[in-house]
């Protein structure tokens, strides 16, 4: 996994909190600099800001959340499973699907890293450990990098901390969602909204 910088900790965070951070360093910075220098000095905290900013800006809120789970739970398997390629796609990866019956929905590859992944079984309310599992096993088969499991329902306790303690990524609730609109917003083809 990518090490943590304090720059994508900031991304995620609220946007206000960059704007925080950099008050400190220009203080800081003008006591010994002139104020032009401990400006440009905060610059990459502002532009962290911005972009933080419109994330959030674009990102759906909680009722949204709700709705756009609702309507990919509604979707034939086809729909939803070309939703999620053509977001993964729109992420730089190249996509293809993996054979019937396998564990793995998708093999998305970007930079030389093999990633799998797993929604067949998108629609159900609560996954537990045994799909986690199985992708796990083809991960390791397949001499995958990553594995991400999709679903627009919830976890179990058991399959959450399988996950963690396996660096399976869980592609669920609002990001899941934002992911969805990002895909709607772009081709028209999904009515989410």
């Amino acid at each position: 996994m990518a090490k943590e910088t304090l720059f994508s900790l900031l991304l995620r965070a609220p946007w206000w909190i960059s704007i925080l951070s950099a008050i400190p360093l220009f203080g800081a910075v003008q006591l010994f600099l002139p104020p032009l220098v401990a400006l440009s000095a905060t610059l990459p905290f502002l532009g962290i800001a911005a972009m933080a900013g419109w994330k959030q800006l674009r990102a759906p809120t909680p009722a949204n959340v709700d709705e756009i789970l609702g309507k990919l739970r509604a979707m034939s398997w086809e729909n939803f499973s070309a939703v999620i390629a053509e977001a993964f796609r729109r992420d730089g990866y190249a996509v293809s699907p993996t054979g019937a019956g396998d564990a793995a929905d998708f093999e998305a590859t970007r930079n030389n890293r093999l990633t799998l992944v797993s929604c067949k079984r998108w629609k159900v309310a609560q996954t537990g450990i045994g799909p986690l599992r199985d992708l796990y096993e083809a991960k390791k088969t397949r001499d995958a990098q990553d594995c991400i499991y999709v679903a627009a329902g919830g976890f179990t306790d058991n399959a959450h901390d399988f996950a963690l303690k396996n660096s399976i990524r869980l592609l669920c609730d609002g990001e899941l969602a934002q992911l969805a609109a990002r895909v709607e917003r772009a081709n028209h083809r999904w009515k989410l909204f």
